[in-house]
This record gives C-alpha cells, sequence and structure tokens, in this order.
C-alpha cells in the first residue's frame, strides 16, 4: 500500500506495476488489481479532507464479482 500512497501523494499518475484503471461504465470509479487470486478494489476520488492531500474512497474489496457494482 505504501507505493499507492506515494503514486497518489506525487499526483502523477500511479505506477503500471499497481494496475490502476478505470472502470469501463462507471465514470469517475477506478479499480486496482494484485497478485493474490484475482484480487481487486474499486475507489473513486472525494473532496480533500486535509487542503492539498488528495483523498480517495474505498468503494469495494473483493474479486472480479465486484465489478458488477463497482
Amino acid at each position: 500500500m505504501g507505493k499507492f500512497v506515494d503514486d497518489l501523494k506525487a499526483g502523477a499518475g500511479f505506477r503500471a506495476s499497481l494496475r490502476v484503471k478505470g472502470v469501463r461504465g462507471a465514470a469517475g470509479i477506478y479499480e486496482l488489481t494484485w497478485a493474490a487470486p484475482d484480487g481487486r478494489a474499486t475507489f473513486e476520488y472525494g473532496r480533500s479532507v486535509r487542503t492539498g492531500e488528495p483523498h480517495i474512497r474505498w468503494r469495494r474489496i473483493g474479486t472480479h464479482a465486484i465489478l458488477r457494482q463497482p
């Protein structure tokens, strides 16, 4: 999770190894995948809690099935 937070704070996008991409058909929602068997999480950007810092809201964590209702 450290690399995700580092990239989020840097504000220049996520490194390719984190496999972050937009969810097709769900504007403003992104998915992150990892090496666990079909591990996925969805998130969206929210209003900053601390001025000048990005804020995300985790939506769902699970398998590919979470993409039915991201």
